[in-house]
């Protein structure tokens, strides 16, 4: 397909010629060479010998794209313009076509068809800087002459331009084309003094244009080898001049030249030039002069033709070296001290120098001198002493120690150096230092900072005539080095080599008439970074339950490579973690609020402007309980207790006869007791027992009463006692007391005016009264029923039932009923008598009688108590009787 349509494009793209009506239906024009980027272009197309279209039914195309009919303008019924906008892009087809679809037209598709061929580019452009050049060739000038231009290089492929460089002299144009930029024309031999004309030519099919034209002498293009055998001469009555030698490169009748010198110390890359003015002649040798004493200086020489000044050098000769000869040292040391106080009596002070800045040659020693001005009527001249000086590099002053001594603080000290060198000495130079409180003032508003990879140092001027000079002096650790400014400075440069991240202490020193003021001090960087270490976090003591105590040292001044601005404290559990911003200067913190038992890790991180640096963690444990938290409690639990046991004890003192009583009671013991029987008839007259008077105690067995009976002779029972402890004051049970004991309170007297428990001491009768009717089943007797009365004397206290017998009531019937079951266990109802209403009992058997003792009472004794000793003598022996309760008696006892 591509060929057959290339076939079809093959007439269209043919130049323009006369067509025939038979051939084409469709002719496109113009037919340009090329077009102009940036133009607009106009193509018409017209319809010839057909009759079938009009130029409504034409429509142009861009290689394959239709081009908007915006563009179109129809110029009759059979011609059709378009104008399109040519640019490095445009297609380079544009094609008329006819969109009707009849069947002729289809048929005669190549009579429809038509096309121009677009070749866009740029117009040349005006060469310019046009430069021409001959060489010499070994000891003549080169035949060729070289040239070169500058052009725009906007060279389009169907659009090229070429370039025509022509050279005139006086009988012919000689001319060369190229593409490029550079051309050559060769003559047969070089033009000599010949006037020659230069230009050059572009050109391509959109125009031409020509360059500026050179018109010189054909030695003005003309550009020799350098001069050769250059030599430098030392002459040592010239210790500041150099001799320079050299040979002409190429013979004067060919060419005249001028030189040119320059030189520069060696070790530097600052050339000097000798001024044109000096060596514009053709000349071959030249005096170096002003030049140091004792140094080596390279030496270059180059030529060129010395009547255009516009002509083209040579290159520079090869390097000659030389060295000046020695002179006297210009200037003097540069002296300067080092004063350590370490806060003594004297100062440590280092006298330190530098060779001369025009030394003039190699120092090969110092001689010093120590003036002290207190003695200077004695010895104003001090001994001098010499202080040899090794090989040192070249171009180097290095400082060097001369001295050091101890220098007391209200002493002061005159300095004099001098360096030597192989042809004489320097000038003096004299520093002194002023006693400690002596020393004069220093200068205000001192300030450091960068600038442009040097520090800048400025200070406000000293309102002092006697001001000489100031000394700027910076130290990094053990560097250490110094510069001297004159006396109107306020503002200096560090000249000395400085390194990044290095904090430098620099000091201004103003000097008095060549004694040493006081300083002024900052410090410094070049250029901060970010710190190359942070602070190791370190526990100071053992964690708190709560807090923790930590301190860290200052970043070493190495590793802090910038101020630090500021410390950020971390510490977290695992969980959280906290941040606490501190002071640069900082170097202790308290953490609180912490919890107990827990696990921390803290650490730092350093910052500078330039960026920060966090430091290696550390870890500590807070405790479960605060330092003496544990001590506390034990002692205020020990406290505590006792506390409470002194309470307790100061309780069981107050108290202790209530806990005796009831912790302790005194249970009667029966063995210990003296029983008596007693009846309502019974002298209460108190009996004098007698020692030794009870022979027996009889235990009486009765036989088994109801509970009614029994009750009903205890109520009788404590009926009468109660009257007859009405009656009488004092009782002593039956009618008296026992043998061996006095009459004693009874029980009616302690209710009616005391407490039982202030009676508990004393002796307690326990009585009872027994009627008796007999045995059971037995007839009574035809004697008079008798009652039988039982004593005994205790000295045990009472129960709860008989110190308080109407509120033990309940408990004594529950007693007497099973005391009655237990002692009675075939009880019967007793029987009442009729006539005395008591209730009468039988006695189910009599042991043995009780043998009572007579009373050792005086004449007291009544005849009743005979009659109750005599009624108890001849009583049956009678049992013991179990009690619903012990019935408090009147005092008495038992032997």
């Amino acid at each position: 397909m591509v060929s057959v349509f290339l076939l079809f494009l093959l007439p269209c793209l043919a130049p323009v010629r006369r067509v025939t009506g038979d051939r084409y239906h469709l002719i496109t024009s113009p037919q340009p060479l090329a077009l102009e980027i940036g133009t607009n272009f106009t193509a018409t197309c017209t319809i010839v010998n057909t009759t079938e279209v009009t130029a409504d039914d034409l429509f142009w195309n861009l290689t394959k794209t239709t081009v908007p009919k915006v563009q179109y303008t129809k110029v009759n019924s059979s011609a059709l313009n378009v104008t399109i906008p040519i640019r490095e892009d445009t297609p380079q087809l544009l094609l008329c076509l006819c969109k009707k679809e009849s069947l002729y037209v289809r048929m005669n598709t190549a009579k429809f068809l038509h096309g121009i061929f677009l070749a866009n580019g740029y117009p040349p452009d005006k060469p310019h800087n046009l430069s021409c050049i001959a060489v010499q060739d070994k000891s003549v000038i080169s035949p060729t002459i070289s040239c070169e231009w500058e052009a725009r290089h906007r060279q389009m492929k169907n659009v090229p331009t070429l370039h025509t460089l022509f050279v005139r002299d006086t009988d012919r144009i000689y001319n060369v084309t190229t593409s490029t930029n550079k051309a050559q024309v060769t003559f047969n031999i070089f033009p000599n003094f010949m006037l020659l004309e230069i230009w050059v030519e572009a050109h391509n099919k959109l125009g031409q244009v020509e360059s500026e034209h050179l018109v010189h002498y054909a030695n003005g293009f003309v550009k020799t080898n350098p001069p050769s055998d250059v030599k430098a001469i030392s002459e040592k009555i010239l210790s500041s001049s150099l001799l320079i030698n050299w040979t002409r490169p190429i013979a004067s009748r060919y060419i005249k030249l001028i030189y040119q010198i320059r030189f520069c110390p060696r070790g530097s890359n600052d050339w000097i030039e000798v001024p044109l003015e000096d060596t514009a002649e053709d000349i071959h040798s030249f005096r170096l002069q002003n030049l140091q004493p004792d140094k080596d200086y390279i030496s270059q020489v180059r030529c060129k033709y010395y009547i255009d000044f516009q002509g083209y050098w040579s290159d520079w000769s090869t390097n000659s070296t030389q060295r000046t000869p020695e002179d006297l040292p210009s200037g003097e040391p540069d002296l300067w001290r080092i004063i350590t106080d370490d806060g003594t009596n004297e100062r440590q002070v280092q006298f330190v120098c530098k060779e001369p800045q025009a030394a003039n040659g190699r120092i090969i020693r110092f001689d010093i001198r120590l003036q002290d001005q207190k003695a200077k009527s004695r010895n104003w001249r001090g001994e001098w002493e010499s202080i040899a000086v090794n090989g040192s590099d070249e171009g180097r002053r290095e400082t060097r120690l001369l001295k050091e001594i101890s220098l007391p603080e209200k002493k002061s000290v005159m300095v004099h150096v001098i360096a030597v060198n192989s042809v004489g000495t320097s000038p003096k130079a004299v520093m002194g230092i002023a006693a400690k409180r002596g020393e004069p003032g220093s200068v205000q508003g001192l300030r450091v900072w960068p600038h442009e990879g040097k520090l800048l140092v400025q200070w406000k001027p000293l309102n002092s005539t006697h001001v000489t000079e100031y000394v700027v002096e910076w130290a990094a650790g053990e560097q250490m080095d110094w510069q001297r400014e004159s006396s109107l400075a306020t503002r200096a440069t560090i000249e000395g080599s400085l390194a990044r991240f290095v904090c430098y202490n620099v000091s201004v020193y103003p000097i008095y008439n060549g004694w040493v003021g006081k300083a002024a001090r900052v410090e410094a960087y070049l250029e901060e970074g970010v710190p190359a270490q942070a602070p190791e976090v370190a526990l100071q003591g053992d964690p708190g339950r709560n807090k923790a105590s930590l301190v860290w040292s200052e970043v070493p001044g190495r590793s802090r490579r910038g101020f630090i601005t500021k410390y950020m404290l971390f510490y977290g559990n695992g969980d959280v973690v906290s941040a606490i911003p501190l002071a640069a200067n900082a170097t202790s913190y308290t953490l609180t609020a912490l919890s107990a038992n827990t696990k921390y890790e803290v650490w730092l991180q350093a910052s500078t402007i330039r960026g920060s640096k966090e430091g290696s963690k550390s870890y500590f444990t807070t405790l479960k309980y605060a330092p003496g938290e544990i001590e506390g409690i034990v002692v205020g639990l020990s406290l505590g207790l006792m506390f409470i046991f002194l309470l307790t004890m100061l309780l069981c003192i107050y108290k202790r006869d209530v806990i005796k009583e009831n912790f302790w009671p005194q249970i009667p013991n029966p063995g210990e007791s003296t029983i008596g029987t007693w009846s309502p008839d019974y002298s209460l007259k108190a009996e004098t027992p007698k020692e030794n008077c009870l022979s027996g105690i009889s235990v009486l067995d009765m036989d088994l009463c109801d509970a009614k009976c029994v009750f009903e002779e205890d109520k009788a029972s404590l009926a009468l006692k109660k009257d007859k402890y009405l009656s009488e004051e004092h009782s002593s049970g039956i009618g008296g007391s026992s043998c061996m004991s006095s009459p004693r309170q009874s029980v009616s007297d302690s209710d009616e005016g005391g407490d039982m428990a202030d009676t508990t001491a004393s002796t307690v009768q326990y009585s009872s009264v027994v009627a008796s009717s007999g045995y059971k089943g037995q007839t009574p007797s035809s004697q008079a029923q008798q009652s039988v009365f039982s004593r005994s004397e205790s000295t045990q206290p009472l129960l709860d039932s008989e110190e308080n017998p109407d509120g033990a009531q309940e408990g004594s019937r529950t007693f007497q009923r099973s005391s009655r079951q237990q002692r009675f266990p075939h009880g019967k109802e007793g029987r009442e008598d009729a006539e005395d209403g008591r209730p009468k009992m039988e006695l189910q058997d009599v042991v043995e009688p009780l043998d009572f003792c007579p009373l050792e009472e005086d004449a007291e004794q009544t005849s009743a108590d005979g009659l109750a000793a005599d009624w108890l003598a001849a009583a049956p022996a009678s049992s013991y009787m179990p009690q619903g309760g012990y019935r408090p008696q009147g005092s008495s006892a038992f032997c």
